[in-house]
């Protein structure tokens, strides 16, 4: 019988407060990030839209390296360099042949701790966001998951767009940059997280190199927020062939303990798989859809559920009605034992796969170390779905699938 995979994860913890996290693996090719626990909801209103722009501008110069310099330092050797900005989190990384831990790790401290941000290259970087606004804004299957969020959360940090507007983004300066660097990024809210074939005691040694001499700066972990939350229906012409459905509702936070069931709802509803119960029995069935799926984004103090149908015009009622049936068939009726066990072994295995990819599994470890001061390791979170039962599916679906309580949004 093939052993099962455990991950065991090495941690530590730096004099200046940054921790460490990682995990050994046999391959030639190591991933290596720094997430930061900021993203855009650190924003004041003015100053929406700066995380990712900050996220933009590191690339664009240190007190000893060029632009050209950064960018040709990873993909120069074959590797790449990238990074990305949620609403929560900030975290630039690297993946690269084994022998260039130093140098990458070297690089992303270089670009976190040393950018200098200069005006000529930011003034450039914001011609280039305003392109990705403006591309984000022809995407309506991609727009409308931020109107929608801008709908239950309302005028809060939230609610916002992580791009920001056109006009704000022309608007910020490398000062606003550097002080909202030094105002959020403290270095208690840092996680630097790696898989790789590489001893651990010598990539904390390497580690203390780079980001040891870093200035210890913690700041205290902000207060859950409390939101107000009324359901609203809202229609947006736009000139798009399909129509765009957003239907849904708040849910959990991260630290709920019926996040786990209700992710495993979730997936059984809407998943990206074939199988899911809104796939089968609204676009197999009827070829109502393109595309419908639901998802759940869980946040430090809230958390948003969605479903997304993309149909014609004509089929708009029809669809939301056959989603409101399907909703209630898991309110009214508990899954049978055999349904249980189907999900939770389709679940764990997306979740086998999805760490099968190392770089995932490293940015997953940065995240988690941040949210739960703790890294689960593939075997505890099984025994977590494992554990769960037809009750708990069918308390969360009764808490969240009132339909009384959806909001929705069409582009039609």
């Amino acid at each position: 019988m093939k052993k099962e995979k455990i991950y065991p994860y090495n941690f530590h913890t730096l004099s200046n407060a940054i921790r460490l996290v990682h995990r050994h693996t046999d391959s030639n090719v190591a991933h290596l990030g720094v997430t930061i626990d900021v993203g855009s909801r650190n924003e004041k209103k003015e100053e929406n839209g700066i995380a990712h722009f900050i996220e933009h501008c590191i690339f664009k110069g240190t007190k000893d390296k060029t632009s050209s310099k950064i960018l040709s330092r990873i993909d120069g050797v074959g590797g790449e360099l990238n990074a990305f900005t949620t609403k929560e989190e900030t975290v630039v990384f690297a993946t690269f042949l084994t022998q260039y831990y130093n140098r990458a790790t070297e690089l992303l401290s270089d670009i976190v701790f040393n950018s200098v941000f200069p005006d000529k290259e930011l003034e450039k970087e914001k011609s280039v966001i305003i392109e990705e606004i403006n591309s984000y804004n022809d995407s309506p299957m991609e727009l409308i998951y931020d109107d929608f969020e801008a709908m239950i959360f309302g005028n809060t940090p939230l609610g916002r767009m992580i791009l920001g507007t056109p006009d704000r983004v022309r608007s910020f300066t490398s000062e606003q940059v550097r002080n909202f660097i030094k105002q959020n990024w403290a270095t208690n809210k840092i996680v630097v997280s790696t898989v790789g074939n590489i001893d651990f005691e010598k990539w904390t040694r390497l580690i203390e190199k780079h980001f040891g001499y870093i200035e210890k700066n913690t700041q205290l972990l902000p207060l859950k927020q409390k939101y107000t939350y009324s359901p609203q229906y809202k229609e947006q012409k736009k000139d798009t062939y399909q129509a765009h459905i957003m239907y849904g509702c708040p849910c959990y936070d991260y630290t709920c303990e019926k996040k786990v069931a209700f992710s495993l709802l979730n997936n059984i509803l809407g998943s990206s798989a074939m199988n899911s119960a809104l796939n089968m029995h609204i676009r197999e069935k009827y070829g109502f859809t393109y595309l419908i799926e639901s998802s759940y984004s869980a946040y430090r103090d809230n958390g948003a559920f969605q479903i997304y149908a993309g149909t014609e015009e004509k089929y708009i009622e029809k669809t939301i009605s056959l989603i409101n049936k399907e909703l209630q068939k898991f309110v009214n009726k508990r899954l049978t034992q055999s349904q249980l066990h189907k999900a939770k072994e389709q679940l764990k295995g997306q979740i086998s796969i999805q760490n099968d990819y190392n770089r995932e599994e490293m940015l997953s470890m940065g995240k988690s170390l941040l949210n739960y001061d703790r890294v689960q390791n593939i075997s505890e979170t099984f025994e977590d779905i494992d554990n769960i039962h037809a009750e708990d599916i069918l308390s969360v679906a009764s808490e969240i699938f009132d339909i009384n309580n959806f909001s929705t949004l069409i582009y039609k």
